[in-house]
C-alpha cells in the first residue's frame, strides 16, 4: 500500500513536496464514505483508497506523476544500464539554487504482514548521490542500508543480503537494485511492489491497450473485463478478440524500408488482433431479433475505446490490491462513467483487497463531499516562481476555519476559494484591447 510520495527539485517541483494518502483526523458527513473510503493496514494506519488531483493546465499535475514513474522506471531498470548511460532525471531549471543540485525521491509504503518500508535516493544526471532504506519490522524504525556516494553502509542484522554486493554497485545504479539482481529476499520483495504499480494515461492508452486484449483472448480477467465493460452500461452486450493469422495482415502502404521489419518482427512476437463488440438488433418493437458485430477501432466512440482499453489495468489492480495512476482520467469519458470508475475503489464489495486509485483530472463534476472525503481532494498550483506547490483539502483554512465536510465543494473552486485555477486576466486584457483597436479602425 502506498503511504506517502516526496518529491524535491524534480520538473516543476523545488522544494520538496509530499504527497499523503494517510486519512487526516476529518470525517465525511456520510459515514458509507467514511466506511468505504478508508481502511485499515496492519499496523493500525488508516489509509485512503483513492486521491483525486486538481489544478490549472501546467500546474505539475502530470509533473507528479512523472516523479512516481521516475522513481519507478529507475529502480526497475538502473542495474541493468550500461556504466556510461546518463540517468533521465530533470532537476528544476528555473532557478540557480537548483539547476546542479540533485533531485530528491522517496515514498513510504507496506508490503507484506504490515511492514512499513521508507526508501529514497537522490540522484542527477551522473550518479546517485545518496540513497536509503529504513523498514519498521515491529514498532522502531530500523536502518536497512544508507549510501552517501559509493560509501554505502548496508546493516548487517537488517539487510544481510547487501554483503560483497558495494564493489558491485556502479555510480549511476540503485544499490536497492543490485541487491535485488542478486536475490536479495527484502530487495526483491521492494521492486516487486514497484513493479506492480500501474502507471497509466487517460489521453493515450497505448501503453496498456496490449495488455486488457491480451487478458480478454487469454488472461485470468477476461470474464471480469467484460462484466465491468457491460455494467458501464456502455450498450454492448459481448466483445471478441480474434488473434490474425500471420497471411491475413498487411502493412499499410507508405511504410519505410527501416521502419518495416520492426513492426513485422513486433505483429509476429506480440501478434496483431481485431477486436469487435456485439450489440442487440432490434425490431420496430424494441424486440431482440439477433446481434450485430462493431468493428472497435470504426464503430465504437472514443470514450467506449477507452474505458474497454482502461478496464485491463482497473480490474487487474483490484484483484490484486495493487496501486493504480491515472494521469487525466477524465479524458475522452463521460462524468458518470468516471464516477462509476472510482467508485470502484471507493467500495468494500468492489474493492476487499484496498486497491489505491490516483488520478489527475479537471473534471469538477467529481468535487463533491457525496464522492469524497476532504483529505481525498488535493490540489496543484505554481507560485511566482513557476514552483509547484501541493496540499489537500483538509488543509485550507478560509477565514481561519477549515472546510466544512458539507460545503459545496465544486462550487467553491471554481470560486477560486482554493487556488489551483487558470488566471484569465491576461486574455481578458488582451481581448478587450484588441476589441477597442477594431472599433477605432
Amino acid at each position: 500500500m502506498l503511504i506517502q510520495f516526496s518529491v524535491g527539485n524534480y520538473r516543476s517541483f523545488k522544494e520538496r513536496t509530499v504527497f499523503s494518502m494517510v486519512a487526516a483526523n476529518t470525517k465525511s458527513k456520510d459515514p458509507l464514505i467514511n466506511k468505504n473510503n478508508v481502511f485499515h493496514e496492519e499496523n493500525n494506519l488508516e489509509l485512503l483508497t483513492s486521491t483525486a488531483i486538481y489544478g490549472a493546465n501546467s500546474s505539475g499535475k502530470s509533473n507528479l506523476v512523472k516523479a512516481l514513474a521516475f522513481m519507478r522506471q529507475f529502480v526497475l531498470t538502473s542495474a541493468s544500464t550500461p556504466i556510461d548511460s546518463l540517468i533521465p532525471v530533470e532537476p528544476f531549471q528555473l532557478s540557480t539554487e537548483t539547476e546542479n543540485e540533485p533531485s530528491f525521491f522517496e515514498i513510504i509504503f507496506c508490503i507484506e504482514h504490515g511492514i512499513q518500508y521508507r526508501y529514497g535516493f537522490e540522484v542527477n544526471n551522473k550518479k546517485v548521490i545518496s540513497e536509503w532504506l529504513f523498514a519498521i519490522p515491529k514498532t522502531k524504525e530500523a536502518r536497512y542500508f544508507t549510501r552517501e556516494e559509493s560509501a554505502i553502509d548496508p546493516s548487517s542484522k537488517y539487510f544481510k543480503e547487501g554483503k560483497g554486493l558495494i564493489e558491485k554497485t556502479r555510480p549511476n545504479a540503485l544499490f536497492l537494485a543490485v541487491a535485488a539482481q542478486f536475490n536479495g529476499e527484502t530487495s526483491l520483495s521492494i521492486v516487486n511492489w514497484f513493479q506492480q504499480i500501474a502507471i497509466v494515461s487517460g489521453l493515450d492508452d497505448t501503453f496498456y491497450r496490449g495488455y486488457t486484449i491480451n487478458q480478454v483472448s487469454t488472461g485470468q480477467y477476461r470474464n471480469a473485463i467484460f462484466k465491468l465493460v457491460k455494467d458501464l452500461d456502455l450498450d454492448i452486450e459481448n466483445i471478441e478478440v480474434n488473434k490474425l493469422e500471420k497471411d491475413r495482415f498487411r502493412l499499410p502502404p507508405g511504410i519505410t524500408e527501416v521502419i518495416q521489419p520492426l513492426l513485422i518482427k513486433n505483429i509476429e512476437d506480440n501478434g496483431l488482433f481485431t477486436i469487435n463488440t456485439i450489440h442487440q438488433k432490434l425490431d420496430q418493437k424494441g424486440k431482440s431479433v439477433g446481434s450485430i458485430k462493431f468493428d472497435m477501432g470504426n464503430n465504437e466512440s472514443e470514450g467506449t475505446q477507452k474505458a474497454f482499453f482502461l478496464a485491463g489495468p482497473i480490474i487487474s489492480v483490484l484483484s490484486l490490491g495493487n496501486v493504480l495512476i491515472i494521469d487525466e482520467m477524465e479524458a475522452r469519458l463521460h462524468p458518470i462513467l468516471t464516477r462509476n470508475l472510482i467508485q470502484l475503489f471507493n467500495s468494500i464489495e468492489t474493492n476487499p483487497k484496498h486497491a489505491q486509485l490516483i488520478f489527475t483530472t479537471h473534471d469538477t463534476n467529481l468535487l463533491s463531499n457525496k464522492i469524497f472525503r476532504r483529505d481525498q481532494i488535493w490540489f496543484i498550483e505554481k507560485d511566482k516562481f513557476c514552483a509547484s506547490h501541493l496540499y489537500s483539502l483538509a488543509e485550507i483554512k478560509i477565514d481561519d476555519n477549515k472546510v466544512r465536510n458539507d460545503a459545496s465543494f465544486e462550487d467553491d473552486y471554481l470560486k477560486g476559494r482554493y487556488g489551483a485555477i487558470p488566471f484569465l486576466g491576461g486574455i481578458k486584457k488582451v481581448v478587450l484591447e484588441e476589441g477597442q483597436n477594431i472599433v477605432e479602425k
